[in-house]
């Protein structure tokens, strides 16, 4: 299979695409584009960015084709012996996953925007890039050729099949920033687009020890040349992606790229898809070996692949000396502030709601219907790694359970099922721990309980305390502002606010007759033992909401600390598991 990608105005977002495959002597080909990209389990619809599509043969002879699904095209080939597929896919996207097209530069994931034939998806893919002379290319794929001519360049890349070419996006820009460095052979390059300054030494330093730490874990590695890819934009966000060789993250803002919080995210984001490319890429649900691109592939198994994840993409930058213990308690609070701020977590387990991703996994939802596969996965992950070293004596924990996994099943080329899974759990930690399984992941029970139990292992507590912002604490709901109104967002059930009318979505207007100017905290602080009058509208009408402070504490913020007076046993336990002392 081969592409040829080009564009001719980047202002106006469009790339030229040109895919030929061979007929074979077939009479119809299906051509596919994928439905979904692996990395976030959710239908992508990228067939909607596609235009201009047409179909000749190798003599530029038009064949007829016709659209069966809404990203198939079933072609009749007639006597032709190659059939060649030119189209424009619309590129004005910028995110981790996604393709995107202007005058600084060229990003193409290709799972968005490279059909396939369905006959050859394990056949050899090469792949051609019109870019200008002075543009570099990140890239994860082989490089077979460069070609310069005039004003542009042809970089020829080369990809085993079809799914290597899909997990390989690439960058091609003037503004790269890159540098790499080698551990135990593997080179490891880091790649930066966008305006941003950064620091590579300090970056070197520290992806060296979290690297290095997840090699420890695994004991190998299924590449020579990983490369993570960053774009850095001048605006708030973060985003992450994982591919086998490669990773993109989009991080912003620009300005703040080095300080602590945003860099801080930078290592956690990079940690975690590190990870992935042992857990996901290579170790795999059975329903996910190979990807389907053409549907959903249903799997309960998200707190495994993103759940174990997201614990290890903390722990490890704690336990490796990146992250310092403020840092990572830090981040594991903010875990435990979305568990419990979460009232789905009474409804749908966290092993329904992976399955559920597809429906709505990645967006708020109706309220208080799933869990997240991330937080609530990465809790029973912590669980799960503290059960299995009590029961050992610290012998083992759950690095021996991913070792395993990647060993016995990724190296293998096996699928796992929840069924595997567990069975590695009870055999790492010696005796069964079904309680976490029936209860905690097949079923919705608090985990409350073990997490305290798991903490005190460590000789850690839970502090909890009231949020700061008063109306979240005694009334029981929570806002967003939206040009300069408070709109509800968070409504805790049974809370005082609730019972009394108020709604999602609605606008707060005024209190007690007072307009608010972003003092809603303060007004609700002033009024504390009277009636307070909440104006609200919603779809157009107003509406009185009158309430009072509540005793009772709603929504709360969670805290690990440390036992002030620890025993021998928790001491030793929490320098086993954190690798430093108490």
């Amino acid at each position: 299979m081969q592409y040829k990608i080009s564009y001719n105005n980047p202002h106006e977002q469009f790339i030229d695409i040109e895919y030929s495959t061979a007929v074979n002597k077939r009479k119809q080909l299906k051509i596919q584009l994928p439905a979904w990209r692996p990395g976030r389990y959710e239908l992508g619809n990228f067939a909607k960015n596609i235009r201009c599509f047409s179909v000749v043969d190798e003599k530029d002879n038009a064949l007829l084709f016709q659209k069966i699904t809404k990203d198939c095209w079933l072609v009749e080939a007639g006597k032709a012996k190659t059939v060649i597929i030119k189209y424009q896919y619309f590129a004005c996207e910028l995110n981790a996953g996604s393709t995107f097209l202007n005058s600084t530069q060229l990003y193409v994931n290709p799972v968005n925007c490279c059909v396939y034939d369905v006959d050859n998806i394990a056949e050899p893919c090469s792949i051609d890039i019109d870019i200008p002379n002075e543009y570099q290319l990140a890239n994860s794929m082989r490089v077979i050729s460069e070609t310069k001519l005039a004003d542009k360049k042809t970089i020829a890349l080369h990809a085993k099949d079809y799914h290597e070419l899909a997990d390989s996006p690439f960058v091609a820009s003037c503004n790269l920033k890159h540098d790499f460095f080698v551990i135990d052979g593997i080179e490891f390059n880091l790649w930066f687009q966008g305006e941003c300054r950064p620091n590579f030494s300090k970056l070197i330093s520290d992806f060296f020890i979290f690297i290095n730490e997840q090699l420890i874990i695994f004991k190998s590695i299924e590449t020579e040349v990983y490369h993570f890819i960053f774009q850095i934009v001048p605006y708030q966000f973060y985003h992450g992606v994982e591919h086998t060789n490669s990773t993109v993250i989009v991080l912003g803002s620009s300005y703040n790229l080095m300080k602590k919080e945003i860099y801080d995210e930078l290592l956690s984001v990079s940690c975690h898809e590190l990870f992935h490319h042992w857990n996901i890429k290579s170790i795999r649900p059975t329903e996910m070996l190979p990807y389907d691109y053409t549907k959903e592939n249903y799997s309960t198994l998200g707190y495994v692949c993103e759940g174990v994840t997201t614990y290890y993409g903390d722990y490890i930058l704690y336990r490796s000396g990146v992250f310092n213990e403020d840092d990572y308690f830090r981040t594991f609070n903010a875990q435990l502030k979305k568990y419990f701020d979460n009232f789905g977590r009474y409804n749908y387990s966290v092993a329904q709601s992976g399955f559920d991703t597809w429906l709505d996994g990645y967006v708020k939802g109706i309220p208080d219907r799933k869990v997240s596969i991330y937080t609530e996965g990465c809790l029973l992950a912590f669980i799960t790694d503290i059960n299995i070293r009590k029961n050992t004596n610290n012998k083992k924990n759950l690095d021996d359970v991913m070792h395993s996994l990647y060993h016995d099943y990724a190296k293998q080329n096996k699928g796992y099922t929840d069924v595997d899974y567990k069975n590695i759990v009870k055999s790492a930690a010696d005796i069964s721990i079904d309680w976490i399984f029936d209860d905690h992941i097949y079923q919705s029970k608090s985990f409350v309980q073990p997490l305290k139990d798991a903490l005190d292992y460590l000789g850690l507590e839970l502090s909890v305390m009231p949020v700061k912002n008063i109306y979240e604490a005694v009334l029981g709901f929570k806002t967003v502002i939206d040009n300069g109104k408070y709109v509800v967002t968070n409504i805790f059930p049974q809370s005082e606010c609730e019972k009394k009318g108020l709604m999602l979505n609605d606008k707060i207007m005024s209190i007690n007759g007072f307009e608010l100017k972003l003092d809603l905290n303060e007004w609700i602080q002033y009024f504390a033992d009277e009636d307070i009058s909440i104006e609200v509208m919603n779809n157009g009408q107003l509406r009185q909401v009158i309430c009072r402070h509540s005793r009772t504490v709603y929504y709360k913020n969670y805290s690990l600390i440390k036992n002030p007076n620890p025993t021998e046993e928790q001491i030793a336990n929490f320098k086993n598991w954190s690798g430093r002392f108490f």
